[in-house]
Parts: C-alpha cells; structure tokens; sequence
C-alpha cells in the first residue's frame, strides 16, 4: 500500500517552527508506545520533515520495527495544535546522513548525530480540545 503525502498547510509549519522541544511518538512492533521530547526537527518542504537522532534507543528500535511516527506541537498565543502522523526512512552513513551531521556539528559538535530521520507527511489532524479535535485537516 503506497501512501500519498500531503503538504502542511501555513498554519501547521508556523506551530511546529515555535514549539520547542517537540514531542514525537513511535511503537515497537507489538504494538508498545513510545513518547520523547527531541530538540532537533527541520521543516525541509511542505512534506517533509527532518529529525536528528541524538540520543534515540526505543524510538530508533521502533522506526527499525515499524516506520511510522506522530509529531505533535501547540502553540499557546493561538491556541493552536496539530498532530502530524509520517512515514520515516532512516539514514545512516549516507549523504543525508552526512549533511545532517555537518549541520549540527556547525552549531553543536559534541551532539553524536547517529541517524538523519526523515518524514514524509502521510495526513495531519486537529488536536486542540474541544468539538474540532481529531478532524483530519490535511
């Protein structure tokens, strides 16, 4: 099954861009939930994201196991909230991999830079409380 990917609407790319870390959310095979905070996510186009693996050990097992993620962000002054569910491939030791590394070692070379994530948007819904939430917008 191939899944199209969609583009983030302005308002979904503004939230993601404040929130700071951000949360994202994997599962192991079995099904078993996983949720950290990251501190390094790229809008790289309107369907793409890029995460840095820094520090991942469940959630790397879980992309290896099943490569799909959530990422969540909230923006307090709006009152806005989005989760954006993905497809991921990940890269090690290739030329994304590599370019990511040479970023982050420009800002910060002590961060490991063990996996360059990317994402493909598969859809996006509205998840602020309240009669909206959960509504797919993209």
């Amino acid at each position: 099954m191939v899944v199209e990917t969609v583009k983030m609407p302005t308002q979904v790319k503004e939230t993601l861009q404040k929130q700071k870390p951000i949360p994202i959310a994997t599962a192991s095979k079995d099904g078993t939930p996983n949720v950290v905070f990251i501190g390094s996510l790229k809008i790289v186009d309107d369907e793409t994201l890029l995460i840095t693996d820094n520090f991942f050990y469940k959630t790397a097992k879980n992309l290896e196991e099943n490569p799909k993620i959530s990422v969540l962000c909230y923006d307090s002054e709006t009152k806005k909230s989005f989760q954006i569910k993905g497809s991921v491939k990940v890269h090690k030791g290739d030329k994304v991999h590599e370019e990511l590394r040479a970023q982050v070692h420009a800002v910060n070379p002590k961060n490991p830079v063990k996996a360059a994530v990317v994402v493909k948007i598969d859809a996006i819904f509205d998840s602020l409380w309240g009669p909206t939430a959960g509504t797919k917008i993209a």
